[in-house]
């Protein structure tokens, strides 16, 4: 119903759906969640930077697991709650070897996938060991067809989206789509967090983790406009990173992005963000 969805990571196991829909929000994308149940890093593992509108987590996909999760969008289901698009953002396990994730992910697609309206590959988090190595183009097309054996065969399959890191040279990161939409993707999130903390106003000394929020969004918006001119007009692309505000929004419509998502602009925006930032896209 309209451009904006709630960005992987802050309903990590779909509890608050509806709610979402509530603030206006036109999609809903919830995970990270792995194929087995894990408990994340040892807290503490987020950080407000209230000084540059900023987050840092590590939190380490804590999650339920596949199979609790769909649980839940069963019932959502069957209950009739459902009233935008869901996404379901997929991660790794942390117990699996780097070499069997092509299997992990597809164990967690065969329980989400049919409960979804699109899945995302999410290879780009900094806080699960060796998650990153997979944003390699040999990586991305033994997982993406993994997912797509088991996808292909729904009656209707799932639209698939690679998410990916800020950290990643141009070359690298384009080279990452055309290998994601050869392998039948419906296109890429562009970004994830960055683990670059350089001129921040806070104090980071000791800190680790992703960093989100306003310090994301001129790399995160940059490396959407590069992979919107390498791919051209097919790919279906949704821009994430430091959305704050309605120019941001603009922003990144702007540098080729078909739909945006927000998770810190809310943290600091509050629930009317959602509305805020609609009716400034609507007003322009």
């Amino acid at each position: 119903p309209n451009p904006l969805g709630l960005a992987a990571g802050l309903d990590k196991e779909a509890r608050a759906v509806p709610a979402w829909q509530a603030l206006g929000f036109g999609f809903v994308e919830v995970g990270t969640v792995t194929a087995l149940p894990q408990p994340g890093n040892p807290r503490p593992r987020l950080f407000r930077l209230p000084a540059d509108q900023a987050i840092v987590n590590r939190m380490g996909f804590n999650n339920g697991g596949a199979e609790a999760m769909a649980v839940t969008l069963q019932r959502l289901r069957a209950r009739g709650c459902l009233e935008v698009p869901l996404g379901v953002n997929l991660g790794k396990s942390k117990v699996t070897p780097v070499e069997q994730a092509p299997e992990d992910y597809r164990t967690s697609f065969q329980h989400l996938g049919e409960l979804a309206d699109y899945v995302v590959v999410n290879i780009s988090s900094p806080n699960t060991p060796g998650l990153r190595d997979l944003q390699r183009i040999d990586e991305v097309r033994r997982i993406v067809d993994a997912i797509q054996g088991p996808n292909q065969r729904l009656p209707q399959p799932r639209p698939l989206l690679l998410k990916l890191a800020p950290d990643l040279s141009d070359e690298d990161a384009i080279g990452c789509a055309r290998a994601a939409m050869g392998e039948g993707c419906a296109g890429l999130i562009l970004t994830n967090t960055t683990i670059r903390f350089e001129g921040l106003t806070s104090p980071t000394e000791g800190l680790s983790g992703g960093l989100s929020g306003q310090p994301l969004f001129g790399r995160s918006t940059e490396l959407l406009r590069r992979v919107r001119d390498a791919l051209g007009s097919e790919a279906v692309l949704i821009g994430v990173g430091g959305i704050m505000g309605e120019e941001h929004a603009r922003a990144k419509l702007a540098a080729g992005a078909d739909l945006i998502q927000v998770y810190s602009g809310l943290i600091y925006g509050g629930p009317g963000l959602p509305r805020r930032l609609l009716r400034g896209l609507l007003e322009q």
